[in-house]
């Protein structure tokens, strides 16, 4: 079931200074009853185009008018938005056939929120059928008006990254999974792909799901994670300096056999990704898809920084964690020792974005994720109202909660405003 205004501001997304050239001003011929008439179309003519259907790609923006057209009776500048008033249309009915490029036009008020919510039940399984009066929605603990809602499937941007850094048996277990991978995405998504280890790689764009993308992922097949066995410590350039027949050549530089530090770039990872995820279209559902062991070393950017990044640009992140290459490694880790780097962090990131993180390392198991995650992504509630707070670039707390017994809901913690015109 889907709901949605039939106020152009109302949604959140609206044609700057567009009408359709459908709509042609009234007859003053004709009696004042056809008159009456023409004026109810063209108001509902202005309804917000909805979430795309995942079964069918969105409709084209509708043409410009003449420069002179004067625009129709009746109708109110997008700028100062009539009252909201919720409507209902039958469930995949918000999406009607068309061209998602022309999209692109659209403006987005600053005020206009949208919030993703995934309920379950006990069991973990998706809710169906809840409507708007079952959702209260605060922000900074003032409650909302819904004006916008939606159960249709959105179409998804999806960023996949894939952590080299792992250990080799994991890569190869994961390289083996490729093809359910693909297969998770439907026709109307989008997908790129990044690489990481002690640095990042863009391995291919974002496209649909193609032979060019089978392709770059056949690429990886030759690739290669680290080493199971110890670290080598020995060698004339080893870490405790040169050495001559095994003495250090400068008596007082203590010989202190240390491992050579890898880095793990996790939080760089994530961030190149959002970048890219910030310049996709907003009638998407955009998610990171992290395929990783969660260690997080010498990165350059701190969580904080990534995570306003993905609140500001509406991106949940979800993950297949296969779990630390090192025995106590996750233990440790947890502490923040230094030179240990973290294990908690890909964890952190789904919670404050209303993500999900799979923790099953099994072939399996991980082939399963890749269809369940997806599905959970698409598959979810949108909820929307028009902020009252003043415009600023702080961090805005949002709590969703659900009026049925037993059900677990999961919406991002909060979000970051975006600057004008985006």
């Amino acid at each position: 079931m889907v709901f949605w205004l039939t106020a152009a501001a109302g949604l959140g997304v609206a044609q700057s200074g567009q009408t359709p050239s459908n709509q042609n001003p009234p007859n003053q011929n004709q009696p004042s009853q056809n008159q009456a008439s023409q004026k109810h179309g063209q108001n509902q003519d202005q309804d917000i185009p909805d979430a795309p259907s995942a079964v069918r790609p969105p409709p084209p923006a509708p043409p410009a008018p003449p420069p002179n057209q004067p625009p129709p009776e009746g109708s109110t500048p997008a700028e100062q938005p009539p009252p909201f008033n919720i409507k209902t249309v039958p469930e995949g009915g918000a999406s009607p056939d068309g061209n998602t490029q022309d999209l692109y036009r659209i403006r987005v008020p600053v005020n206009a929120v949208l919030v993703p919510v995934r309920v379950t039940d006990d069991s973990g399984r998706l809710v169906n059928g809840l409507q708007p009066k079952d959702f209260t929605v605060y922000e900074d603990g003032k409650k909302q008006a819904l004006n916008y809602f939606t159960s249709d499937p959105f179409a998804l941007s999806a960023a996949v990254i894939f952590d080299l850094g792992m250990p080799d048996a994991y890569v190869q277990r994961v390289i083996q999974t490729f093809p359910a991978l693909e297969g998770a995405f439907s026709q109307f998504d989008e997908v790129s792909v990044y690489t990481y280890s002690s640095s990042v790689s863009k391995l291919i764009g974002f496209g649909a799901v193609s032979k060019k993308l089978d392709a770059k992922l056949n690429e990886l097949k030759a690739a290669g994670g680290e080493s199971n066995g110890p670290a080598v410590l020995g060698g004339p350039l080893g870490p405790q300096g040169p050495t001559i027949n095994g003495e250090p050549v400068d008596p007082n530089v203590p010989h202190v056999m240390t491992p050579p530090q890898e880095s793990h770039v996790l939080n760089d990872a994530i961030l190149a990704a959002a970048l890219e995820l910030g310049k996709r279209e907003r009638n998407r559902r955009k998610i990171i898809f992290v395929i990783s062991d969660g260690r997080e070393l010498h990165s350059n950017a701190s969580y904080s920084d990534v995570l306003k990044v993905l609140l500001s640009n509406e991106i949940a992140v979800y993950g297949v964690a296969l779990g630390p290459g090192l025995p106590g490694y996750s233990k440790l880790a947890k502490l923040h020792l230094p030179r240990m780097g973290y294990t908690d962090i890909l964890p952190k990131y789904a919670s404050a974005t209303a993500g999900e993180i799979f923790n099953d390392a099994s072939r399996n198991a991980i082939e399963t994720s890749y269809a369940r995650l997806a599905g959970d992504a698409r598959n979810q509630y949108t909820l929307g109202y028009s902020t009252r707070a003043v415009a600023s670039d702080a961090y805005r707390q949002v709590e969703v909660r659900v009026d049925r017994p037993s059900l677990k809901v999961y919406a991002k913690d909060g979000y970051y405003p975006l600057p004008p015109g985006r």
